[in-house]
């Protein structure tokens, strides 16, 4: 029994693809094909594989169908993380997700995941990617004090939401946590954040994260070993879909 993550699948199998790179990018080239070959060689049915968000396209429940039916042809228990363009998943509305795909399919989400020894618990997370701008030396030439408030207030939201996971876990006996955010627990400017701080808190195993694409873009936040804490990037077109392997 193994663990396994991967994010940014942008699926779109009855929907609009709207991002650029997927039409442009060589690695997203046939990208469903090389995932499914890739989870077929390396999962067995009684592993299970964490996808960290932005699944699809589809703005509704009816739109996503063959994103979810391809999904769930994936060997393997399979846990989903919100990510920002998962429009047809509203947080209110997780615990009815789960009633409606019970035994395909589990939303993370205000919750948590039992693996073996482990609580999985997750939630969207939110790191503040600009605007602002820097000058050749790096440094701070312009902000948008605006847009920082809006993300401060998005960043409180979200560990509220991951407390209410941690705590739980807790409170059913689990001390071995992993910890999976949709976006990256850093932004350029930032060595810690509150997401780092907060993993600490809880004494966090692992955080694996997802969202950034693009080689200028894959090594934005943290990495490897920091503070007693693995990071890890699970972006698909990082990973060339290969699933990474978590434990």
């Amino acid at each position: 029994m193994s663990l396994f993550a991967i994010g940014d699948l942008h699926l779109h199998f009855s929907s609009e693809c709207r991002a650029p790179m997927q039409r442009t990018d060589p690695l997203w080239k046939n990208h469903t094909q090389k995932l499914r070959a890739n989870c077929q060689r390396l999962l067995k049915e009684d592993d299970t594989l964490v996808l960290v968000g932005d699944h699809s396209w589809g703005k509704s429940l009816a739109q996503c169908a063959p994103d979810f039916d391809y999904i769930q042809s994936l060997p393997g228990k399979k846990v989903l993380l919100r990510g920002n363009h998962d429009r047809f998943w509203e947080v209110s509305k997780t615990e009815r997700l789960n009633e409606t795909f019970a035994g395909k399919l589990f939303f993370l989400q205000n919750n948590y995941y039992p693996y073996g020894d482990y609580a999985l618990v997750g939630s969207m997370g939110f790191s503040f990617e600009g605007p602002f701008y820097l000058n050749r030396k790096g440094q701070i030439v312009d902000w948008d004090r605006e847009a920082e408030a809006e993300a401060e207030r998005r960043i409180s939201r979200e560990l509220e939401r991951l407390r209410i996971s941690l705590e739980a876990a807790r409170a059913d006996g689990y001390h071995r946590l992993i910890l999976f955010l949709h976006y990256p627990p850093t932004n350029i400017l930032e060595r810690r954040s509150a997401f780092t701080d907060l993993a600490e808190e809880y004494g966090v195993h692992q955080v694996v994260y997802a969202h950034t694409h693009g080689e200028a873009r894959f090594h934005n936040s943290i990495e490897g070993s920091f503070r007693c804490i693995d990071y890890s990037l699970v972006s698909g077109d990082y990973l060339r879909w290969t699933p990474k392997r978590i434990l």
